[in-house]
């Protein structure tokens, strides 16, 4: 119970005022001028202006309210190294038992990192933050924090708290550890495919002595691909070459050393997203038709192709007696394309072309040897692949995977999927290929051919081949039966997915890795990843997917759709995971590529020794320099800003907080006893005034 006196002033305060020094002055006149019944007088003034005053005795119950003692539990990544994760058991239960004797006290355990590592690594102090939302500042005695040391989120400033009270941690782990880590200095997000990019690292020890060079291995995409020392605290730099488009993983691994509290973090993650350049396309159209345009508009809208394109508009074996020098017509650079720059073209497409004289036979077998070491061919045939001339009557005909029986079969006739185009990236599902027949445009004419190699993806009249896909050793060939294809693009009839169908199948050809027709793939949302299985035959095998921590996970694939299966992971790791299904490999990154919750695992004193100096409070290790025994400190009640811990002790703030229950006012001169007081008083000053 607090008792105190209030005031509520009967008129305003400065009139109050004025009347007291007015009061004051008159007593003060009267006093000096020794007037009789002076002091009566002066206390009669003084009680008129107390009345005005109008005083009164106030008194409050108050509830002394509980302290709130957060201690906070460090269960995140680093905290499960080195028998770290029983020591924080064995810390929490002597703590438990040194809480239970504290009086007023009320203990809120607070376990954080439980979820698994956090991106932005150990963030105990938002935990705390979060824990209090509902706490009151004066009702906090303290904190205490069991931890590693390993905390990114401690604040610089003590105000940042949010309450002014002592922090103590409790530091898991040893005084000896020793621990070796790669940290990136130099990494490029991009880089050119075909080119190499300059990566930097170095090599950080703790716990070790001499400085010795240490094993490195260079990994690109879980393949090895240099190996050298590295002397720690040195940077090192090597060239990492980018092969293809899409994430390249670069992973740099230092050799484990012998006593190492955990070697998760003897490897760092670089990926390097592989940027194509300009695709260069080389288009060669036969003789002007009606489709020519077709291709050209497609390919020249696209941002990423840098097309080159020509149209055989006389061909040797034409004379009209117009003089050369007249001619406005650019010659065939034929030398120049086929036997000096044609490594430059990643897609070569013959529209319609025919043996005309114009290329030597020697170029078809450049083309050819082009094919094998990689390059790419489309011939998009008409009757001329059937007619003398034909392409297949050349050296090209080695990598082309259809022979002409000789006829073209000339009828309306719509294109269908075959069983292997409905799962082949290049025609699944085509907008219209849901329905029997496919609702797009018919087309009217197709050569009619003979399969040596290859998959047809795209079927005729009696599921003859329309459209047939072949590898050739490193390269890829495709070969298009029909001339009609452009009937789409112009909206006869409907016209159908022309865009889709042939841009898929140019990028096929130029080695889409988005395309390929067996491949095993990964993408992480969040803490799921998905797999997909690309494939061409009836079932796909389980894939078995390592976690960063070496702990393995088995992942049965379902069909999603024809010649895609599916699969999902919880993961509950953050880091590089790989995943196997026995052909095909994949990695894929969950999170920050590398967790600062593993960068820095040794444990330490240093970064929470600020907050405790600034708040009063201290940081010490649970173990002592030798041997494996817990040892906790007594937890004692000390007033607010006295010493908060000793050799044996820590203490924690005794808050004075309560809570107002009920309050009681008297007013002094209210009713009659202020009538009474302000009676007498006058009264007195009149009876010795008359004598």
């Amino acid at each position: 119970m607090n008792l105190d006196v209030a005031f509520a002033p009967l008129i305003p305060l400065i009139p109050l005022i004025a009347l007291g020094v007015a009061g004051a002055v008159v007593a003060a006149l009267c006093v000096l001028g020794r007037t009789r019944g002076a002091w009566l007088r002066a206390g009669a003034i003084a009680c008129l202006l107390l009345a005005l005053a109008n005083p009164s005795f106030t008194r409050e119950d108050r509830e002394t309210l509980t302290n709130i003692l957060p201690v906070v539990v460090d269960r995140s990544g680093s905290q499960t190294l080195d028998g770290r994760g029983a020591q924080t058991d064995e810390v929490r239960r002597q703590v438990e038992a040194r809480l239970q004797g504290l009086p007023n006290t009320e203990v809120r355990w607070i376990e954080a990192g439980q979820d698994g590592t956090s991106a932005d690594g150990t963030e105990l102090f938002a935990a705390l933050r979060n824990a209090l939302a509902d706490v009151p500042p004066e009702r906090v005695a303290g904190a205490l924090f069991v931890t590693d040391g390993v905390v990114h989120d401690a604040p610089a400033d003590a105000r940042d708290l949010g309450f002014a009270a002592p922090v103590h941690t409790l530091v898991t782990g040893r005084p000896d550890e020793r621990d070796r880590r790669v940290a990136l200095t130099l990494s490029p997000r991009f880089g050119i495919v075909g080119q190499t990019q300059r990566v930097g690292f170095r090599v950080h020890e703790t716990g070790f002595q001499g400085g010795r060079p240490v094993p490195v291995v260079v990994r690109r995409d879980g393949e090895e691909i240099e190996r050298f020392e590295a002397f720690p605290g040195e940077e090192t730099t090597f060239d990492a070459p980018i092969s293809h488009a899409g994430v390249n993983f670069i992973e740099i691994e230092a050799e484990t050393a012998p006593g190492e509290i955990t070697a998760v973090n003897n490897r760092a993650v670089l990926p390097i997203d592989g940027v194509r350049e300009k695709l260069r396309v080389l288009l060669v159209s036969g003789e002007p038709h009606a489709g020519e345009r077709t291709w050209r508009n497609l390919l020249k809208a696209d941002a990423s192709v840098d097309l080159v394109h020509f149209t055989i508009l006389r061909p040797p074996d034409k004379q009209d007696g117009t003089p050369i020098n007249e001619l406005s017509l650019i010659a065939f650079p034929t030398r120049e394309l086929f036997a000096q720059k044609i490594d430059e073209f990643d897609l070569i497409i013959f529209d319609r072309y025919a043996r005309q004289g114009i290329l030597p036979i020697i170029y078809f077998e450049n083309i050819a040897r082009y094919v094998r070491n990689g390059g790419a061919v489309l011939v998009a045939s008409g009757p001329d692949y059937a007619e003398p001339g034909s392409l297949f009557e050349t050296p090209l005909a080695q990598v082309l995977p259809a022979e002409p029986m000789g006829g073209v079969l000339e009828r309306a006739f719509k294109a269908e999927l075959s069983p292997v185009g409905r799962k082949h990236p290049v025609t699944r599902g085509l907008p219209g290929s849901e329905t029997t027949p496919p609702s797009w445009a018919p087309w009217f004419r197709m050569v009619d051919s003979r399969m040596h190699e290859g998959e047809s993806v795209l079927n005729g009249p009696d599921e003859r081949p329309l459209l047939v896909l072949a590898r050739e050793e490193k390269g890829r060939v495709a070969l298009l039966l029909s001339d009609h294809a452009w009937l789409w693009a112009r909206g006869f009839d409907g016209g159908g997915p022309h865009v889709d169908l042939l841009r898929r199948l140019s990028h096929w050809l130029m080695q889409e890795p988005d395309l390929e027709e067996e491949a095993l793939r990964a993408k992480a949302t969040g803490r799921t990843i998905v797999f997909e299985r690309q494939t061409l035959k009836d079932e796909a095998a389980p894939v078995e997917v390592t976690l960063p921590s070496g702990a393995t996970r088995r992942i049965e694939l379902t069909e999603a759709e024809p010649g895609l299966w599916r699969g999902e992971l919880e993961t509950p790791e953050l880091g590089l995971h790989r995943a196997v299904d026995g052909t095909f490999s994949t990695l894929v990154n969950v999170g920050p590529p590398n967790p600062r919750e593993f960068t820095e695992v040794t444990s330490t004193a240093a970064r929470m020794t600020a907050i405790a100096n600034a708040t009063g409070g201290s940081v010490r290790r649970v173990v002592a320099d030798a041997g494996d025994d817990v040892s906790v400190p007594r937890v004692v009640q000390v007033a607010a800003g006295a010493r908060a811990f000793g050799s044996d002790w820590i203490g924690v703030r005794q808050a004075d907080a309560s809570v107002v229950r009920g309050i009681g006012i008297l007013p002094v001169f209210a009713g009659v006893l202020g009538l009474l007081l302000l009676l007498g008083a006058f009264a007195a000053a009149w009876a010795r005034e008359g004598r």
